[in-house]
């Protein structure tokens, strides 16, 4: 449900700063090197609110364990109210901070700004990891789709050329820019939504709402609380393009409120059809229910088109996080925190080239794995990731209250820390109840975070790579000062 970062006015390139690594390397690197070339991949409004989307959710697909884990009331209650306390205020620090800092990278030059280097070398390696673990499940997950339609492709030589053909088709979307990969995501958005708006339209007659009310005998609040998590988090993920949106300090704030709207809905709606008019115990609302709801409310064309729709919300997923992944690295590289190659742009597209091929091909690896525990270690590293950003918010505002915000979150110091608390309780929750191997391997994965960023700050001493660094606070006040814009 997952970066990029430009740190630069993407119509002006930036001349170099000197010998020392502080400018951009030739060739059209990361923040410099856009151009006229670049300004038509840049994202507008709609492709931007279904890039979210996807980052997200890509529709109700996933969201039957909560039904499971605590019965209908619980998980028609949870999809409720969970947006206000996790989606709405994580969109919101989001929607600031993106405005404020409009470069690639995201979350990354963030922290980096607000606690320095180290920070944001670690953020970037919680989120990174966490990204790529939640992307490499896609694919796997179409050829499990593809399976019921098709028996071959659930294991041997096939399976493996459906995983392989989905990734690098792909990767060569992604490579093709961001203005295709968004226009993609809104029609993949359309096609994978549409059946669960016929779905609860023809279910209106047959819902019984005392079905609402039902629990589960037994109830499992660990899946259950995790399962809202998983569905509705990665609102952040977004940032790591903010580069490359037009107008960022009015599309972004717009585009975030719109995803998170209209993927409450999404999840919510179709919730509340099919356990009204569909008489099933909990217990049966495993993965994959909303087909059989689907079938039992009007047949089985729509159970199969459900199934299809799952696969074209596992190609909008992947292609999305391949997308914010891609651009964290190019944001990484703007900042010095690795080296310059991530930073280089195709000659035509104007796309990373380098952080997608490196990222695809990780994904792929990690594609033909099971790997549950490293799942959850994923989630637990992306609340590290959290707690750090909301710590970045409240820090920025303390410090920094002069740094141009053209969209600002309407609230005072005492309300943000309420906005961001509300969030990190939730957050420090979902951690306390992981077991020891996750503990151990976020403990791993952190440990070889900071050995990364000092192996990299060793080789930047030594020479041994070349490195490429944007000042890109600098280039952010240059951008708000040329477009006009003020605090709000």
């Amino acid at each position: 449900m997952t970066g990029e970062i430009k740190s630069l006015d993407g119509d002006k390139p930036v001349a170099p700063a000197g010998d020392g690594g502080g400018g951009v390397p030739a060739g059209g690197g990361g923040a410099a090197g856009h151009g006229k070339k670049g300004a038509k991949n840049k994202l507008s409004l709609v492709p931007l609110i279904f890039l979210i989307f996807f980052e997200v959710a890509g529709g109700p697909y996933g969201a039957e364990p909560a039904v499971q884990s605590a019965g209908p009331l619980f998980a028609l209650l949870g999809f409720l109210i969970f947006p206000f306390i996790w989606a709405i205020p994580e969109s919101l620090v989001t929607a600031e901070l993106s405005t404020a800092m409009p470069g690639n990278g995201g979350f990354v030059v963030w922290a980096d700004r607000a606690f320095g280097p180290v920070s944001g070398s670690l953020m970037g390696t919680w989120k990174y990891v966490s990204g790529a673990i939640n992307g490499a499940a896609f694919p796997a997950l179409c050829a499990d789709y593809l399976a019921r339609v098709v028996p071959a492709v659930a294991a041997g030589g096939a399976r493996v050329a459906t995983i392989v053909t989905f990734n690098v088709a792909l990767s060569v979307l992604n490579y093709t820019g961001l203005s295709v990969v968004g226009w993609s995501a809104v029609a993949l958005g359309v096609a994978s939504l549409s059946p669960f708006v016929l779905m609860s339209g023809i279910a209106l007659p047959k819902i019984r709402p005392h079905r609402w009310a039902a629990t589960a005998g037994e109830k499992d609040w660990k899946l259950f609380f995790n399962t809202l998590f998983w569905n509705l988090n990665y609102w952040d993920s977004v940032s790591t393009m903010a580069g490359e949106v037009e107008n960022p300090g009015k599309t972004f704030p717009t585009a975030l409120m719109s995803s998170v709207a209209m993927t409450s809905l999404g999840y919510l709606l179709p919730l509340m059809a099919a356990t009204g008019a569909v008489d099933a115990p909990p217990e049966q609302w495993g993965n994959g229910f909303f087909a059989d709801a689907a079938g039992t409310i009007a047949g089985d064309w729509l159970k199969y088109w459900i199934e299809v729709g799952a696969v074209l919300s596992s190609i909008g997923l992947y292609s999305a996080t391949l997308s914010s992944a891609a651009f964290q690295l190019l944001g990484m590289a703007d900042l010095g925190l690795l080296p310059r190659v991530f930073a280089l742009r195709a000659p035509i597209f104007n796309t990373p080239w380098v952080s997608i091929v490196v990222t695809s091909l990780i994904t792929l690896g990690m594609s033909f794995f099971s790997f549950n525990n490293i799942v959850a270690a994923a989630n637990f590293l992306y609340s590290l990731g959290m707690l750090l950003e909301f710590a970045t918010f409240v820090w920025l505002r303390i410090k920094r209250p002069e740094m141009s915000r053209p969209y600002r979150v309407p609230l005072r110091l005492p309300g943000i820390v309420v906005l961001c608390l509300v969030p990190s309780g939730f957050l420090v929750f979902v951690m306390a109840i992981a077991g020891w191997k996750v503990y151990a391997i976020s403990a791993i994965f952190t440990a070889a975070g900071l050995g990364v960023y000092y192996l990299m700050k060793f080789c930047k001493a030594r020479g041994f790579l070349k490195f490429g660094t944007v000042d890109g606070e600098g280039l952010m006040y240059e951008r708000h000062q040329e477009r006009g814009n003020v605090n709000v």
